[in-house]
This record gives structure tokens, C-alpha cells and sequence, in this order.
């Protein structure tokens, strides 16, 4: 007789060898980011302390980082290994231009939001430790 549908080895192949899954968790995780980057100032407490360990930027880092996993999860597919560090450089660059055009729409459009360079640099960080971490995972020398 087959294994149990529901066992352990059933869910992990689905939930990560089906790309669809990490495809759609992908789409899932940048409408949060969008969400959580396009709210209004106002909606955020304020907490002295929690600005002198300088959560936001550790949020944008986590935030960015969590993107840039699951995108090239998402585009990791059947491809050879050899394409995969130039599709997650191009998904990387793009997740770190969307985190700039993020921080220009808080700045023009959303009341009580601006501008900051520090958070783009924590964006870029957060992209480039995704793709070491992918890279370090499905590139094997």
C-alpha cells in the first residue's frame, strides 16, 4: 500500500519542490511589503526605544531579504545551474529598484511618509543577503 496522503514527505515535496507554491507565496509576500510600505506614518507607534536598535531598518532588511528568497525560489524551476546566479543578480537588482521607486512613493504620496536613503541601503543589504543565502543554497561549487 502507498504512503498516507497526508504524510510528511507528501507535504514537503509539495510545499518546496512546487515552484507554483513559491510563485504564489512570492505574489503573496510583495503585496504585504507593498501594504506595509505604503502605509501612512500615523500607523506606526512610537516607541523611543525601539528607534535606538533601529528596528525599521531591521524590518526593511528582513522584508527585502524574504523577497529576494522567494522570488528565485519562484523562477528556480528546471533551469540549469548555470543560469542560475544571472537570474538571481537580474531578481535581486529588481527587488532593490522596487524597494527605490517604494521609498519615492512614500515620500510624494503617502501622508507622513518620506524619503530615506538608510532605508534603501537597508533594502540593498537585505537583497544581497537573500541572494548569498540563495546562491550559497543552489550553487554548489
Amino acid at each position: 500500500m502507498g504512503a498516507p496522503i497526508f504524510s510528511p514527505y507528501h507535504c514537503t515535496k509539495f510545499f518546496l519542490k512546487d515552484h507554483k507554491f513559491f510563485f504564489a507565496a512570492a505574489i503573496f509576500w510583495l503585496l504585504i511589503v507593498t501594504l506595509l510600505l505604503s502605509l501612512p506614518g500615523t500607523e506606526f507607534p512610537k516607541i523611543s526605544w525601539l528607534n535606538k536598535i533601529w528596528i525599521d531598518k531591521w524590518v526593511h532588511f528582513f522584508m527585502f531579504g524574504i523577497l529576494v528568497i522567494l522570488w528565485c525560489n519562484a523562477f528556480r524551476g528546471k533551469q540549469k545551474k548555470e543560469r542560475f546566479r544571472k537570474i538571481f543578480t537580474r531578481i535581486s537588482v529588481l527587488s532593490l529598484m522596487y524597494g527605490v521607486v517604494m521609498e519615492l512613493v512614500q515620500h510624494f504620496f503617502i501622508s507622513f511618509r518620506s524619503f530615506d536613503l538608510m532605508d534603501i541601503v537597508a533594502d540593498g543589504v537585505g537583497c544581497m543577503a537573500g541572494f548569498f543565502l540563495v546562491n550559497r543554497w543552489y550553487i554548489k561549487k
